[in-house]
């Protein structure tokens, strides 16, 4: 039986382990309800702090710095970073790839805190897949921005297989789906040199930028990780 403060509202096997979606109150907070995901019994993400998530998106549009932008946004989580793309101004559009087709199934049926704003949202394209497969094929089409938000970190991946996409083979190969001028964004809990390296191997012009934000829930500042890379 769940705690009182405790109720799940999806739970599904899936070829990462099992696949938990959960609302509860923070006992730290009374009145703060927050949707979170397990993976296979790991805390994955939450709707309590998207600093980072969103700062990601308006990042990768400030460093581009056109206009009428076309965005592919890797790994649809609880929305938040494709939310911000299309709130904002200079993108025109968004096309998400998610791996697990329960995500999108939750945001369908109303059970994350973004689906009534993102179900009816114009410009807004979901399809079910894998980006990194997607990006390591010979584009059919060019992006502005290209933005992951999959793993927990380059050398900390979901499932058990290293993925060659953090290589300078994959980023070149990832670097093809962008016009010229066009940004990759990877999302990061953790600093990574070796990473770094590689996009900078890459790309014409790399920023790496920490996001600082401080978890009552923990009751320490944490320090998500931003990197860009420009074609």
């Amino acid at each position: 039986m769940s705690p009182p403060n405790l109720k799940i509202l999806a739970y599904e096997d899936t070829d990462l382990g099992p696949l938990c979606l959960r609302r509860r109150e923070l006992l730290s907070e009374p009145g703060t309800v927050v949707t979170e995901v397990t993976l296979n019994h790991e805390f994955l993400m939450s709707s309590y702090n998207t600093d980072s998530e969103r700062a990601i998106s308006n990042r990768s549009a400030e460093i581009h710095g056109g206009s009428n932008l076309k965005a592919l946004v890797g790994g649809f989580g609880l929305g938040y970073t494709a939310k911000e793309l299309l709130t904002d101004q200079r993108v025109a559009s968004v096309e998400v790839i998610e791996y697990l087709p329960q995500v999108l199934h939750w945001l369908k049926e109303g059970l994350i805190p973004l689906s009534d704003e993102l179900n009816n949202a114009e410009g807004l394209r979901l399809t079910s897949g894998d980006v990194y497969q997607f990006l390591l094929d010979e584009p059919q089409q060019q992006y502005d921005l290209i933005v992951i938000d999959v793993d927990h970190s380059p050398s900390d991946q979901l499932g058990s297989d290293e993925h060659v996409f953090y290589t300078e083979a994959g980023l070149q190969s990832a670097r093809k789906h962008l016009k010229e001028g066009g940004i990759l964004a990877i999302w990061s809990y953790a600093e990574s040199s070796s990473f770094s390296e590689a996009l900078e191997l890459t790309f014409s012009q790399t920023h790496v930028e920490p996001v600082r934000t401080f978890n009552p829930m923990v009751q320490e500042e944490q320090t998500d990780w931003l990197f860009f890379g420009v074609k």
